[in-house]
């Protein structure tokens, strides 16, 4: 009886307290659809790091959590004016097994967007094809593999070519350390996005992520004679690591320093019990994408949701926009201490 009442309470959608981020928390651990990129601490990284104003919608039935949705409004006078689920992340939409829950938590996203006069809604998930709302895809990937339970079976599982790079790394003195400051991964991912023409996030929100999620995010940092050429910071969800902002400084192309970078996150993780290796989001037929193939990774499609609100078409805000090319290229060639200080601004503002 208890329980058929529970299903005839009517549900409440409202913004996130404090004093439900546990149970928030707990919500999207146990949810199928949850990810590390649901979880409640994102608002806070967010809000103090960029100064976005975010949007953390909880469903309930009484008072038990019944759905959850993380929206985060990014406004730029270059990039337009959205609301995002969820922001700075690889995923994101709505978390909740009902269709109740879901609509109602959908129809509370459109009111806020029209309300802050945003151009489109996106939902970085794979959505259930809703009237209205638009799918892109064809644009980005991810590559996910199951673990062995012992290093060595995991060893052997990499195609015969990235081995032997590990091989030639293990061979050229390299060593891994996990780093508890962000200061050396910075500097090092800092100079190996502007290689690419990308803008870098501050420091002080690599010092966020890495305060807020605790053992949940953790840094590998490979030296060579004691100096560091290459880091990355890789966040732990279950029973899954996913790399996440890593870079190497050009003595690491020499001495395979990338290659043993994420065997050292794969050696790590298996050490821990994690049973999933997710190399993280790449756009199809980059540099990254052929990469992480050669790892004998096979790619999964990712599809994202908009709902156009003042936006004609869905946006193309990402390096693949060839009217960004010029930009990129003036970008490589700014000297680092220069791309450091003002990267944050700019890629705070395209989310």
């Amino acid at each position: 009886m208890a329980e058929a009442s529970n299903a005839q309470q009517s549900i409440t959608v409202s913004e996130l307290e404090p004093s439900d981020e546990l149970a928030w928390d707990a919500f999207v651990r146990a949810a199928s659809t949850g990810t590390f990129f649901h979880l409640s601490g994102w608002k806070r990284v967010i809000e103090k790091a960029f100064g976005h104003k975010t949007f953390y919608l909880v469903a309930k039935r009484g008072t038990d959590i019944c759905g959850v949705l993380p929206l985060t409004q990014v406004k730029s006078i270059f990039f337009g004016n959205s609301l995002i689920s969820n922001a700075f992340c690889v995923h994101g939409g709505i978390v909740a097994p009902e269709i109740e829950v879901r609509a109602r938590l959908r129809e509370e996203a459109v009111r806020i967007g029209r309300k802050r006069n945003v151009e489109w809604i996106e939902f970085r998930s794979e959505g259930d094809g809703q009237p209205n709302w638009q799918r892109r895809e064809n644009l980005y990937v991810t590559f996910r593999r199951a673990l062995a339970p012992d290093v060595e079976t995991n060893l052997k599982a990499i195609p015969h070519t990235r081995r032997r790079m590990v091989r030639v790394a293990t061979d050229n003195g390299l060593t891994s350390e996990v780093d508890d400051d962000v200061q050396r991964l910075h500097h090092i991912y800092a100079y190996s996005v502007r290689q690419l023409g990308t803008p870098v996030f501050s420091r002080n929100y690599f010092r966020l992520l890495n305060e807020t999620f605790g053992e949940d995010c953790n840094i590998v940092t490979v030296l060579h004679k004691s100096q560091p050429i290459a880091s990355v910071m890789s966040f732990y969800f279950r029973d899954e690591v996913m790399t996440y902002y890593g870079g190497g400084l050009s003595e690491a192309r020499t001495l395979a320093g990338n290659d043993f970078m994420y065997w050292e996150v794969m050696r790590r993780a298996c050490e821990r019990g994690v049973r999933i290796f997710d190399f993280g989001r790449s756009k199809i037929n980059t540099g990254p994408y052929h990469f992480k193939r050669t790892w004998g990774f096979k790619p999964t499609p990712l599809s994202y949701e908009y709902y156009l609100l003042r936006s004609a078409e869905i946006p193309e805000v990402n390096p693949l926009n060839p009217k960004y090319r010029l930009a990129i290229n003036l970008w490589r060639n700014l000297p680092l201490s220069v791309t450091k200080a003002i990267g944050p601004a700019i890629v705070g503002a395209i989310g």
